[in-house]
Formats: structure tokens, sequence, C-alpha cells
């Protein structure tokens, strides 16, 4: 954790590298710091993962809508500052990956950030240790 989905409408992949926007807001994640200048998110918990929608309706049909939705869902244990802050930074800089669809398309683009407390949070990964040599 922390994990980063976008879920998008299938016609995005023809105006924009979905692939680029993924790597964009995971290093954004990952230039986050808190209040003390620790790392917010953990570089080998860090993923972020985008799925064109294979059907969809946006607004009235009339119109050639675009339609990206954003959840970054993570642990709890984050000031309210801190959230706010990766909050704003994702979203600034999806803004400025669709910056050139925003400027001759429709789009509508959502960032929704959660944490919580899981009631089951199974994790297995050899990705973690890769990251955690000092």
């Amino acid at each position: 954790m922390p994990h980063l989905v976008v879920l998008y409408t299938a016609n995005l992949d023809a105006e924009s590298d979905m692939g680029a926007l993924c790597r964009c807001l995971a290093d954004t994640m990952l230039a986050a710091r808190d209040e003390a200048g620790k790392q917010v998110f953990p570089t080998g918990g860090t993923r972020v993962l985008a799925y064109p929608a294979a059907h969809s309706a946006v607004a009235d049909g009339r119109h050639d809508c675009y339609f990206a939705y954003m959840n970054l869902r993570m642990a709890k244990g984050r000031s309210d500052s801190v959230k706010q802050q990766i909050g704003e930074a994702l979203l600034a800089a999806a803004k400025a990956h669709f910056e050139p669809v925003f400027a001759r398309r429709y789009l509508g683009l959502t960032l929704q950030v959660d944490e919580g407390h899981e009631a089951f949070n199974g994790v297995a990964s050899t990705i973690h240790p890769l990251f955690n040599k000092t």
C-alpha cells in the first residue's frame, strides 16, 4: 500500500500515454514528504494501475466526452495536511499530464483519496526487500 487506481474511458488511449501518466503519478507519490521530511509512501509499496473501461457512458452521449477517475487508497496514520498535500500534488500532476487533452476535448478528471483500517489485509511480496536494503 498505497495503491492508486485510475479508471478511464477507453477513448483516452488514443489521446494520452496512460503508461506515462502512471509513472508520473508514482513519481509524485514517491516524492511526497511529511512534516518531518520523511518519505510518505514506501517505494516498494507504491503502485499505480490504470484500467480502460470496456464500456462507458459519459454525460448526455451527444458529445465526445472523456473521463478519468483516480482513487488513492492508503493505510491510516498520515496527518490531514499530508493527505491534502498528496491529493493536491496528484491532481496537479494529472492535470498537467492531461493538459493537451483538456485543450481540445471534453474531459472530466476526479481524484478521491481514501484511508482506512481493513478488515483483512493480506500481503505477499518480494518487492519490499529490494528497497529496504541499508
